[in-house]
């Protein structure tokens, strides 16, 4: 069986996020067409060395930030989002490991440049996904990405970063992988003469197959008649879920019974405050359900899709939005911001209704049209779980990366 190491910035099952279930189900994908899949990660949020997450083995490494001047507070930011690490163990393990034929990047900087340096004393192949966005990204968040890494101290990092050659991560891969079309479109002009594969990520049918809605209703006190909209992303500006708050007056005024649901872990503990904060100010608490993140193995995580009555996606930017395949393979109906990546993937008007995050007035009337229109709401629902079942289930995108494996295996050069 050929050997595949994939390597992100963190993997923990507490902190899920879309990025930790495509590595999941690619993995398990992988396995399923004969390719031995592990994951390489750093010990980010983790003190656990080894373990096997859903049959998949998670291997972490020892890291650090190399900034003078750090505090704990500092550390813990960057852990959960962007920082820009580097693991000698991670290199010398990886650099040894036994029967490797290919490395799948899933980070990049200082982390991604460990695998490129290693792929090359080896002469075997890599490939990069883009998850997070690189070329298709909004230059105010990219810039509050790299905020924790300017509060950090001073960097004397660089020349470990020249070491592994963390800036040619992208230009020396031997393929990279968006996740996205539009991101796609976007790297093929700024790499015009790299391989770049447009493969979208997936979902598992049978995972959210079922689902007890009334057992997440009860648990978390939301009465029976509510109408749920839920939210299920990470705390974090880019997901935006102050729009969907501070539209919640006006959704009430036209559907009384409405009730947000909003599940996922916090990245940016000042955007949870923010959030919070916006809450009590407009008096929202019994109207809002406010929930940490969600193991992907935990039950509940199924049971609050099937609890919702419509699934809300108002990120500001997205390169995909793995969420609404979930929601979809649930028998939710979805709207969505018509950003990103979103609108590449998506039929507006077929099992999708886009709006305008930047305008709450389009968040509103979509939220009432699928409350207001059965045939609308049984439309969306219909088209958008037979599209999860026939395009995107992880056995069909799982085939299409290994034949992109396959084919750097046979024509790579090294």
């Amino acid at each position: 069986m050929k050997k595949v190491i994939h390597i992100p910035r963190r993997f923990v099952a507490n902190e899920w996020g879309g990025t930790e279930t495509t590595i999941l189900e690619l993995c398990k994908a992988m396995s399923a067409n004969g390719v031995d899949s592990k994951i390489f990660t750093s010990k980010a949020l983790s003190t656990v060395e080894s373990e096997l997450i859903d049959g998949v083995s998670v291997s972490r490494f020892r890291h650090f930030y190399p900034f003078l001047g750090m505090n704990p507070e500092i550390i813990e930011q960057m852990d959960k989002k962007a920082g820009n690490l580097f693991s000698f163990s991670l290199l010398f393990t990886l650099l040894f490991s036994k029967s490797v034929r290919l490395i799948h990047l899933h980070t990049g900087k200082r982390m991604g440049g460990i695998g490129r340096l290693v792929a090359r004393l080896r002469g075997i192949p890599y490939v990069v996904t883009l998850h997070g966005g690189v070329f298709d990204v909004p230059s105010s968040e990219a810039a509050a990405i790299i905020e924790p890494n300017r509060k950090a101290g001073f960097e004397w990092g660089r020349i470990l970063g020249a070491l592994v050659g963390a800036r040619r991560v992208l230009e020396d891969a031997d393929a990279v992988i968006c996740v996205g079309q539009r991101e796609a479109e976007l790297a093929r002009k700024s790499l015009p003469n790299k391989r770049i594969e447009f493969i979208p990520n997936g979902v598992d049918i049978s995972h959210f197959a079922l689902g007890d809605g009334d057992k997440f209703r009860k648990t978390h006190g939301i009465p029976a008649n509510s109408r749920i909209i839920l939210c299920l992303s990470r705390i974090d500006y880019q997901k935006n879920q102050l729009a969907l708050v501070e539209a919640l007056p006006d959704i009430l005024s036209k559907a009384p019974e409405a009730h947000v649901v909003l599940v996922g872990p916090t990245t940016v503990q000042s955007y949870a405050d923010d959030l919070d904060g916006r809450i009590a100010e407009l008096g929202l608490q019994r109207n809002i359900t406010r929930i940490g993140g969600l193991r992907y193995s935990d039950p509940a995580l199924c049971d609050a899709y099937y609890a919702a009555d419509l699934f809300c996606l108002p990120s500001l930017h997205e390169p995909f939005g793995i969420v609404i395949l979930e929601a979809w393979a649930s028998n939710l109906p979805v709207i969505a911001s018509n950003v990103g990546g979103i609108p590449s993937f998506t039929r507006d008007e077929e099992d999708v209704l886009l709006f305008d995050p930047s305008k709450p007035s389009e968040l509103v009337r979509a939220v009432v049209r699928v409350f207001d229109d059965p045939e609308l709401s049984q439309k969306l629902r219909i088209n958008g779980h037979r599209r999860a079942i026939e395009e995107f289930d992880w056995s069909i995108i799982g085939k299409r990366l290994v034949g992109l494996y396959e084919d750097l295996w046979v024509n790579s050069k090294r």
